[in-house]
């Protein structure tokens, strides 16, 4: 292959390539607050939250990169922490519908403030995302989630997430926990926003609705919540496979869904479940 042609293979599919570690961010996002046994749809919107004040930054200011970044991924803390502190009384379905609400109002609002663009988006947000901030974010997201995992306040996740009652009753602080998981994790969606935006160019409030939550909390359940691989695994797979079936054409989508259909049915811990790994092997 000639280097004319790795730079029209890159060309097409660098979008697609960016994705990969993107919405592995996104995965990775929503597993946090699924290892703490809180079930949220406010992933997409605090994705959103980090990609427009990324992007208008970008536009109207000449801060570093990385302080741009950072800020998109401060703003939607700073939003989790405020909203969460109502809404994690809740849980289960009541929790799911509470954030799903959340996200729907953000996207309102979206459309009719005119800093954002209203239903026209954000446009000629300039290219600075490269190959290399992806894998960095991706790198320390990861490094920080291993060591949080493996300290006392990772474990204290796993007690509230297998039992409340009995976590509360040990002496753990439910509420803070729950609410620095989700908090954690509106700052990882916004890492990713403000990452996606910038390759991209463009912003539309339909990109951090309802289906694209949805879209991610399937990867995190597709891959696993067992370790760290598991949610990439999913994003992955999720990225991959419409453009691996696209020969399929009008059918792909229905394959797409028969194959998750089947993970579920048959892998309900995911993709990457050690402990079932182990007891085969004995």
């Amino acid at each position: 292959m000639s280097f004319d042609d790795l730079q029209g293979w890159w060309l097409s599919y660098n979008t697609l390539v960016y994705g990969l570690g993107v919405y592995g961010l996104m995965a990775l996002s929503v597993a946090l607050t699924l290892s703490c046994g809180v079930l949220s749809l406010a992933s997409a919107a605090f994705m959103g939250v980090g990609a427009y004040c990324a992007s208008l930054l970008s536009l109207h200011t000449e801060l570093p990169f990385a302080l741009v970044l950072l800020v998109g991924s401060l703003a939607p803390a700073l939003l989790a922490l405020l909203v969460g502190l109502p809404v994690l009384r809740l849980s289960g379905i009541y929790l799911a519908m509470a954030t799903l609400g959340f996200g729907e109002v953000l996207r309102v609002i979206t459309l009719n403030l005119e800093i954002t663009g209203g239903a026209l988006g954000l446009n000629g947000i300039p290219e600075r995302t490269t190959g290399w901030h992806i894998v960095l974010a991706l790198g320390v997201v990861l490094v920080l989630l291993h060591r949080l995992r493996e300290s006392r306040f990772g474990r204290a996740w796993e007690a509230v997430r297998e039992d409340e009652v009995a976590a509360a009753a040990s002496g753990i602080d439910v509420r803070a926990v729950r609410l620095a998981a989700f908090t954690g994790s509106a700052a990882i969606a916004g890492l990713a926003g403000g990452l996606h935006a910038h390759y991209t160019f463009t912003l539309a409030a339909a990109n951090y609705g309802f289906e694209p939550a949805v879209e991610y909390l399937t990867m995190a359940v597709l891959g696993g919540i067992a370790g760290l691989p598991g949610p990439l695994i999913g994003a992955a797979i999720l990225t991959l496979l419409p453009e691996l079936l696209r020969g399929l054409a009008e059918f792909r989508t229905a394959v797409s869904g028969g194959i998750l259909i089947a993970v579920i049915l048959f892998l309900p811990h995911g993709l990457y479940d050690p402990a079932r790994w182990l007891r085969r092997s004995r």
